[in-house]
């Protein structure tokens, strides 16, 4: 029986409201900004610390300063200073993901969580795409000019499969990791459609999904 579902997604794709809206449709949880909540909350820091670290490298200079800090209680027994960098986030990230996914019943987007929940076969595993004229169009709907919505699109991309790189060790996107790879181009409710064929495939006895 499936429980959970992933999504990973290209910046500006849409993939935020297609997670909303398969989750309604399902009736289950959605850990898309309450996983950075709860991150936040375990980490005993603003939400919007996090939320502008996620599935983001440490820059180089804040390693560093937290080498130079750690090292500096080397020998002592006074306890290290405790710093949100991206090794911290994700240590957090994936408890929440597991205890996500151990409740079940939850769609869970981005974080790594395709990687955390590759070995669960409770667990379906979706990866959302679009062209770069269609992200870039999404983000200017959203406000972004048009300069930074093209600017967004290349760097948080970048950034991403770097993260994926540092910390699962594979390439951004690792296809092998996905049941299936959708192009957003066609629309929210055609994709959110395919979806749902995929997961009453793989549970035929299940009652179909909703319609809204």
């Amino acid at each position: 029986m499936i429980r959970i579902i992933t999504i990973e997604r290209e910046y500006g794709c849409g993939a935020a409201k297609i997670a909303e809206k398969l989750a309604l449709r399902l009736g289950w949880k959605l850990w898309d900004k309450l996983l950075t909540e709860e991150v936040a909350r375990l980490a005993n820091c603003e939400r919007s610390a996090v939320a502008s670290r996620e599935e983001r490298r440490a820059p180089l200079y804040y390693r560093l300063l937290k080498s130079f800090a750690l090292g500096s209680y080397e020998g002592s027994s006074a306890s290290p200073i405790e710093m949100l960098d991206a090794d911290s986030i994700v240590r957090i990230s994936g408890q929440v993901v597991e205890r996500a996914a151990g409740a079940g019943n939850c769609v869970i987007v981005g974080r790594g969580s395709q990687h955390f929940l590759q070995n669960r076969n409770d667990t379906l595993r979706f990866f959302l795409y679009a062209s770069r004229h269609e992200k870039v169009r999404r983000l200017i709907s959203e406000g972004e000019a048009q300069a930074e919505a093209e600017r967004l699109v290349d760097a948080v991309d970048q950034e991403r499969a770097a993260f994926i790189k540092q910390y699962f060790h594979v390439d951004w996107p690792n296809r092998s990791v996905y049941h299936a790879m959708f192009n957003t181009d066609g629309g929210d409710d055609t994709v959110i459609g395919a979806i749902l064929s995929f997961l009453e495939q793989h549970q035929p006895d299940a009652p179909p999904a909703a319609s809204q």
